[in-house]
């Protein structure tokens, strides 16, 4: 699973999160007690800050050609990833498409990548 956002646990489990100043939204994709219908298969209850445990940024990163990179998306065995290694030069050698100014990014076969792992910042 790609993942890139907020994570809180509460209760003894993880949610996908939102920070909120001194309130955390925690969301669920099945109804459940507490938890409130945002549009249809998302749910969020409202915690006050204090009551969320643990509160991570998780994004999937991984090495493609020997350099770092971030997992936007996954798609039919293809992964699209960011480069993370701030060099222009690295960035054009590997054909990457410029998304915008120090951005660079492209598809690149999910087989070809290593060290593809969770990273909590």
């Amino acid at each position: 699973m790609i993942r890139d956002g907020y994570l809180a646990r509460w209760q003894g489990r993880e949610y996908e999160a939102s920070p909120d100043g001194d309130r955390v939204r925690i969301y669920l994709s099945e109804p459940a007690e507490g938890f409130a219908e945002v549009h249809p298969g998302r749910y969020v209850r409202v915690l006050p800050a204090g009551e969320a445990g643990e509160l991570v940024y998780v994004r999937t990163v991984c090495s493609w050609r020997g350099h770092p990179f971030v997992v936007l998306a996954a798609e039919d065995g293809w992964l699209r990833l960011e480069y993370t290694g701030g060099r222009w030069p690295v960035a054009q050698s590997l054909g990457l498409e410029t998304f915008e100014y120090g951005v660079y990014q492209g598809w690149v076969r999910a087989s070809e990548v290593t060290d593809l792992r969770e990273q909590r910042v």
